[in-house]
């Protein structure tokens, strides 16, 4: 089971407020201005910003 589309269209980056995009791989939330990827472990959201990785 993959994120539900409810919770995508409600949640955004903690940093900049910007929109969160599912990653191809379901790995993780990447926020569509800073990059920064929050991870996804067992169908969860951790959005909290040491969590986060930097990705290009």
């Amino acid at each position: 089971m993959a994120v539900r589309q409810e919770l995508l269209e409600i949640l955004v980056c903690p940093v900049d407020k910007a929109q969160l995009v599912l990653k191809e791989d379901g790995s993780g939330l990447k926020c569509t201005e800073c990059k920064r990827v929050y991870p996804v472990r067992d169908d969860i959201p951790i959005m909290l910003i040491d969590q986060a990785t930097v990705e290009p």
